[in-house]
């Protein structure tokens, strides 16, 4: 039972991956048949960005009330009605539409799973999470393609990734008397950290007095420009491609599918390596093997150095977002770690949110192929975050010794 309960959690993440790359994929097609500018495809992805980040800003709420299985279940039966919503839009402005209870579903299957995983479950559960949110990412684009190379509309490939998001809605509707067994198997197990978990944190401790805290705002920026990375990358990667690189839509959506391809591995293998090597270690790795893999994409090298780049940008970003995730309690300790998380996630949406968006802006007045430089100078500011917060717990450690 608790291994197929766990299986439900990593399909409900599948479920949270399938629609994030489908825009990005779709859109070489999608903005000549509505008449729309290139640039468009930013005001859709800053429409279901912003609406993820009221969901999640309200999320701990509507968990607190109706629990986490239940906010899951009706959050995907949210994301399935935008993309069928999307499939028969007449015109470019209902998919501004469809794109807020796809933007509101996802938020809170986002936070809603991580902060279950991060509570009762190892980091490699957490990771591997992740690696299934990359299964379900990675597949959008292969089904989109699919569609593209046989002379079909994009509208059948968002209505399949709809149908699959309703089978999903289905089987967690139907799973949904195992949340509570669980839950109350867990409270069972371990009843202090369930305790301690659950307890509220005081009125006092605004949002504003957490960012003071030692390290607070640089995750979240960390989390911004990660998620800038990976969702510029996801959205215009395709546009790079046909536009910058000449390759035609379909083999384009196949290469895409090779950057969320080596998310997905690298998050699974990540499981096993971080029984280890440690979160910062881990991080400063895939930050490693990113910028490889962007230099790949702005050297003058031939057009299928960029399958090779797209695959190592992936596996670069595989293990940042779940080790940061999972450093959160130890950074910042159990009592607060709950609301860090939020605003981690905030900062994250509020990355998907913004910095696609300005590089679309720039390659509608200029051109697609700016996006090495885009990805590599958001790189290099979460770098930057990163490794500032290491040195100032590294300090704080030190200094801490010492008095000891």
């Amino acid at each position: 039972m608790a291994t197929f309960f766990l299986l439900m959690i990593y399909a409900a993440f599948i479920s949270l991956g399938l629609p994030d790359s489908l825009l990005g994929v779709a859109w070489p097609l999608m903005y000549p048949e509505f008449g729309a500018p290139l640039g468009f495809a930013g005001f859709i992805s800053i429409m279901i960005s912003s609406c993820t980040i009221i969901s999640s800003l309200f999320s701990s709420r509507v968990i607190r009330r109706f629990g986490t299985g239940k906010v899951t279940s009706v959050s995907v039966l949210m994301t399935a009605l935008g993309l069928l919503g999307i499939s028969l839009s007449p015109s470019v402005y209902w998919l501004l539409l469809f794109a807020v209870p796809l933007g509101l579903g996802a938020g809170a299957v986002d936070c809603g799973l991580n902060e279950y995983m991060a509570e009762h479950y190892h980091s490699m559960q957490m990771s591997w999470l992740h690696c299934f949110w990359g299964v379900g990412a990675m597949t959008g684009p292969v089904i989109m393609s699919r569609f593209i190379d046989n002379h079909a509309s994009w509208r059948n490939g968002y209505l399949t990734v709809s149908i699959i998001q309703l089978v999903l809605a289905a089987l967690l509707f139907a799973t949904l008397p195992l949340w509570k067994k669980m839950n109350q198997q867990k409270a069972v197990e371990t009843p202090e950290e369930n305790a301690s978990a659950d307890s509220d944190e005081p009125e006092s401790t605004s949002v504003f007095a957490l960012l003071q805290k030692r390290g607070v705002l640089l995750a979240i920026l960390s989390f911004t420009f990660y998620c800038g990375v990976e969702t510029t990358m996801g959205l215009w990667g395709s546009s790079f491609l046909v536009k910058g690189k000449a390759i035609d839509a379909a083999t384009a959506a196949a290469w895409v599918s090779s950057f969320y391809g080596g998310i997905t591995v690298g998050r699974f293998l990540n499981g096993f390596v971080t029984l280890k090597f440690s979160n910062p270690k881990l991080i400063r790795t895939g930050q490693g093997i990113l910028l490889l893999g962007i230099f790949l994409l702005l050297l003058p090298l031939p057009r299928t150095a960029c399958l090779f780049g797209f695959l190592l940008i992936g596996l670069g970003c595989a293990p940042i977002f779940p080790c940061m995730l999972h450093e959160t309690p130890a950074r910042f300790g159990k009592t607060i770690a709950q609301r860090i998380m939020g605003m981690q996630m905030a900062g994250a949406y509020f990355g998907s949110t913004i910095l696609p968006p300005i590089f679309g802006w720039v390659a509608s007045h200029s051109s697609s192929a700016l996006l090495p430089v885009f990805l590599i100078t958001y790189a290099a500011v979460m770098i930057f975050c990163t490794e500032k917060i290491n040195l100032s717990f590294k300090k704080k450690d030190e200094a801490a010794s010492k008095a000891s």
